[in-house]
């Protein structure tokens, strides 16, 4: 299945943790440092964000993904 067509969710805690969840259901939380990093490159581009939470989840296939975009 595609993100396209079962895109991941996000939302940024008061306290900085970006909570990932897809299909409804939570799949990582992502804090600290990382957190940091994701939340200042995501909300720019809707498929680039995708892109982002599939790496901070591990969800991504190997080889295919572009390296120009690390959170």
């Amino acid at each position: 299945m595609s993100l396209q067509d079962d895109p991941f969710d996000y939302r940024v805690t008061k306290d900085g943790r970006v909570l990932v969840s897809r299909g409804g259901r939570l799949v990582v939380v992502v804090s600290g440092a990382k957190a940091d990093r994701l939340v200042a490159l995501l909300g720019r581009d809707e498929t680039r964000d995708q892109e982002l939470l599939a790496r901070a989840t591990g969800n991504y296939r190997r080889g295919n993904e572009n390296h120009d975009h690390r959170p």
